[in-house]
């Protein structure tokens, strides 16, 4: 993404200094077991993506083609 001119925001583990090197802006999540880190991982990509939805000035609230699952009456 750097090569094309992206912003590289990287997830990383607390004390993983090396992970700068790579990314411009890297969000630190605490030490957790493999287990439960999908979880753990996904809260902050899940805002990250809600605040810049707003920024962008896009409404959160109605997605476009998002197919209902129940039809009302």
């Amino acid at each position: 993404m750097k090569a094309r001119g992206g912003t590289v925001i990287a997830l990383a583990t607390q004390g993983d200094e090396g992970i700068r090197k790579h990314a411009d802006h890297v969000i630190y999540l605490p030490p957790s077991s493999e287990l439960v880190s999908a979880i753990v991982n996904v809260i902050p990509c899940q805002l990250l993506a809600y605040y810049i939805a707003k920024m962008r000035g896009c409404d959160v609230d109605q997605p476009r083609n998002l197919a209902k699952s129940v039809t009302v009456e």
